[in-house]
């Protein structure tokens, strides 16, 4: 599936939604700051992403897309080991200052390890933790999954450091104005560590799968799985990138720091278009 020029169409409810909006007079609600992950792992000659379906109950609930969620204040105030760039130099790829630059990061961190069971961590600055499966580790992940310990205290406990450099940027995407809920997300990359398993442990999905990109894209278009314009856009972008070493070498490029902003146009009276812009 691909995004031409003409845009793609927006589902019934979001464009009633935003007809309604915008009849209205609608005040757009200020974005909160989010980052979300890309889980891939090598299947075969490909690879593989993981995807997980928000409950209906939720902003954008039936829809799959990848592990993420909003930025929290601790995590620009943490003081917690660190590899990789420091905050100054993820501040510069983001166009963000460094306390803000280490919140996203370390949200992106804290996300993957909440709705995943995923930890991109490690004992130093070169290696990564193994299996997080056990019940001592899911102990620890549903403290912080329901905000009774934060991501730093985890870390220091553990003895663990936190491998930035194990997170990849790749876009940055706002929600458009006319939604309710709107997000400014950071979009990174990151491979699956060794040893480690994904687990289907948040209680904001209800689905998760792993699937290679373009098979992904090929559902969508088959009317199989919902998605959003951010996940239907970066799939493409992954999928194009020629095997996983294709995807870290195009991270090195990506523009990270200019949002994305679907917007719709109306086509006629009852349908619409997602554009980007």
């Amino acid at each position: 599936m691909t995004i031409d020029a003409d845009g793609f169409p927006a589902p019934p409810a979001l464009v009633e939604h935003a007809r309604r909006f915008h009849a209205e007079g609608g005040t757009p609600a200020t974005p909160r700051v989010a980052a979300t992950v890309l889980l891939l792992r090598p299947a075969g000659d490909d690879f593989e992403v993981y995807l997980i379906r928000r409950v209906a109950a939720m902003a954008f609930g039936g829809m799959y897309a990848f592990p993420g969620g909003g930025v929290d204040p601790s995590d620009s105030q943490a003081h917690l080991d660190w590899a990789g760039p420091p905050p100054a130099g993820w501040g510069e790829r983001l166009a963000l200052t460094p306390q803000a630059a280490q919140a996203v990061v370390c949200a992106a961190a804290r996300e993957v390890f909440e709705e995943a069971g995923v930890l991109l961590a490690g004992p130093d600055a070169q290696t990564v933790v193994g299996d997080v499966s056990g019940d001592d580790w899911e102990a620890d992940r549903v403290e912080l999954e329901q905000h009774r310990g934060g991501f730093a205290d985890l870390l220091a406990r553990r003895g663990l450091t936190l491998r930035s450099d194990l997170l990849l940027p790749w876009s940055r995407w706002i929600t458009p104005d006319f939604e309710p809920r709107r997000f400014d997300t950071y979009f990174f990359v990151a491979l699956l560590p060794e040893g480690q398993r994904t687990r289907d442990v948040s209680g904001e999905a209800d689905h998760t799968l792993w699937i290679r990109p373009a098979d992904a894209l090929a559902r969508v278009a088959a009317g199989e799985l919902s998605m959003l314009p951010p996940t239907l856009v970066t799939l493409g972008q992954v999928a194009d990138a020629g095997g996983l070493a294709g995807v870290v070498r195009a991270s090195a490029d990506r523009d990270a720091a200019n949002p994305v902003t679907p917007r719709l146009e109306f086509t006629d009276d009852s349908a619409a278009r997602f554009v980007l812009g």
